[in-house]
């Protein structure tokens, strides 16, 4: 919960602002500021307090306790103009929620920690357990000394200056060793405990088992990534339980799953109880790794549960990015955030050069120049293959005759794969037009480097056909100036003459250009690949200089009996106006 607190009529109204944009997460603490102030540090777990930055330093001062525990406090000018993260950058979140705040406000976040300042990842940021000396480990690689990387585990970690050799060190481990002076361990969920129990089976006997197993192999329980049981365990409340105080998530599987996985201890009591010889260790192996505590029994006589200890396989990270159709402030937030996660980027050199300033210092850029589709998807999924965590980039939604569709034709279940939606360029397009996407749509490329023409031909056809709007992709280069002509020509045969179409140039970047004309006047040698050439439909019209494709198809009734879609629709009988109707989210 974020507390928020405010002092006067100013304060208030830009409290009022936040409260109602995130309703759910916030709450308003009224009455004396210094109440207010010490009942939110004790109650929540951030604070944003609309006071002068003074005020709330005298006022938080004597509350603070410890940097990992304390709630991180943002501070808002009385003018709405900054948003300050005062204490617990990192470990409270406040550096984040300066952020947040800032969006919703219209707020400039001032985040003064080092290694934000600098571009570097704060080795508290990470989202894994850490212990040490961070802060003397962050100093030394603030000033340039040498630290060095010790993975016993190998783990995705955003670009660190990281030595082959120094004084200082980050230990990426998961087993339970102590860090020594100069050192930083970082906890990777990089362990799978497999558990099986009777019916009834204490919560105290499943941990205190899974506890004395992990021990005893020398393992850290904050690197338990996962308990994982039989589907029918799923509900048997000393799993769950043992898995809630572990603050773990609990994964079941079909027992046929896990009697397909071959194991060194098979039984035939839960053959019998739940259909596999295996639970406990079958849990454990089903998705790979290397198994570290074999299947043993709970100390209690009789014994109910069983457990087993699984290292899951090295796993590295490929996100596949959309960047947008080129305009900065189209690149989304979450493709941001990817691009500063990434060790590694892979891409095409000029997309390279559109976002390089986003990178974090040490980022490895892997680039290359146009025609080279496969070899960069080949080179992203080997970089995660070894543990990186890598960004492959794309222009305007990565899935969108781009990089998505190669890169995981390529990467296999051995590493994760994540998908970063992005502005395409039949949207930016419409935008630009005015709403010729508003009924269903097709998006066609004319390009046959890839596809036969005589597929692309039947496509447009079908389009044609079925009267769907239609965005043609690649419409024309130096060495395919026949296909645009083809495919207008087909749509000719089912559309008037009179049929808008508009064509965008370099949609939303700086020498962006548009025009409207119709499928008879356009001229197809005015058209590059930079263009993107959008057909309407039957319905499609131009209504004051905008291209608009009507939800609907009232426009082509009957002049006798036209009437307005607000007339119709509240006249037709269904009791819910179109208007009134969701849209679908296509």
């Amino acid at each position: 919960m974020i507390g928020l607190i405010s002092a006067t009529a100013a304060g208030a109204a830009a409290r009022d602002r936040l409260a109602a944009a995130w309703p759910d997460r916030t709450r308003v603490y009224e009455g004396p500021v210094a109440d207010a102030v010490r009942s939110a540090f004790a109650e929540c777990e951030r604070l944003v307090c609309f006071l002068a930055t003074g005020a709330v330093v005298r006022l938080v001062a004597p509350l603070l306790d410890d940097k990992r525990t304390d709630p991180g406090v943002v501070c808002v000018d009385e003018g709405g103009r900054f948003a300050v993260s005062l204490v617990g950058g990192h470990g409270g979140g406040a550096n984040e929620l300066a952020r947040a705040v800032g969006e919703v406000l219209g707020a400039q976040p001032v985040v003064t920690t080092a290694t934000d300042a600098v571009g570097l990842a704060g080795l508290d940021t990470l989202g894994l357990p850490v212990e040490g000396d961070v802060a003397g480990v962050s100093r030394a690689l603030l000033d340039g000394e040498p630290v060095a990387l010790r993975a016993e585990v190998a783990w995705p970690l955003p670009p660190l200056p990281f030595a082959a050799d120094g004084a200082y060190t980050v230990r990426v481990t998961d087993r339970a060793v102590a860090p020594s002076g100069r050192e930083v361990v970082l906890r990777p969920p990089s362990l799978v405990v497999g558990v099986g129990a009777s019916r009834g089976a204490p919560v105290d006997e499943v941990l205190a088992l899974v506890e004395a197993a992990l021990h005893e192999a020398g393992l850290s329980a904050a690197s338990v990534a996962e308990l994982a049981t039989v589907d029918a365990k799923a509900e048997e409340p000393g799993i769950v339980g043992a898995a809630a105080r572990l603050g773990v998530p609990l994964v079941t599987y079909p027992a046929h799953a896990l009697a397909g996985v071959e194991v060194p201890n098979p039984s035939d009591a839960p053959l019998a109880a739940v259909g596999t010889p295996s639970v406990a260790e079958a849990a454990a192996l089903v998705r790979g790794g290397e198994l570290l505590v074999p299947k043993r029994k709970s100390a209690a006589v009789p014994a109910t549960a069983t457990c087993a200890v699984v290292r899951r396989p090295e796993r590295g990270r490929l996100a596949v990015v959309g960047l947008g159709p080129g305009a900065r402030d189209l690149v989304t937030p979450r493709a941001r955030a990817e691009l500063r996660r990434a060790s590694v980027l892979v891409g095409l050199d000029q997309y390279v050069d559109q976002i390089r300033d986003l990178l974090r210092p040490g980022t490895r850029v892997l680039e290359s120049g146009l025609g080279a589709e496969e070899e960069r998807a080949r080179t992203a999924v080997e970089e995660a293959r070894r543990g990186h965590a890598v960004a492959l980039i794309g222009s305007g939604d990565a899935g969108v005759y781009a990089m998505a569709s190669p890169a995981l034709a390529e990467a296999g279940d051995d590493i994760d794969v994540v998908g970063v939606p992005g502005v395409t360029a039949a949207l930016a397009a419409g935008a630009v037009l005015g709403a010729p996407l508003g009924h269903d749509h097709v998006s066609i490329s004319l390009s046959d480097l890839h596809t036969p023409w005589e597929v692309i031909e039947r496509r447009v056809r079908a389009a044609a056909e079925a009267d769907l709007v239609v965005t043609f992709y690649n419409p024309r280069s130096r060495g395919r100036d026949w296909q645009l002509p083809k495919a207008l020509a087909i749509l000719a045969e089912h559309r008037e003459p009179t049929t808008p179409v508009g064509v965008v140039r370099n949609a939303s970047r700086a020498d962006e250009s548009s025009r409207l004309s119709t499928l008879a006047a356009l001229d197809p040698a005015t058209v590059d690949m930079m263009t993107v050439v959008t057909v309407g439909n039957t319905a499609t019209r131009e209504i004051a200089g905008r291209m608009v494709t009507p939800r609907g198809y009232r426009w082509q009734e009957d002049p006798a009996t036209r009437r307005s879609p607000a007339a119709a629709s509240r006249t037709s009988g269904s009791g819910t106006s179109e208007s009134e109707k969701p849209e679908e989210n296509l």
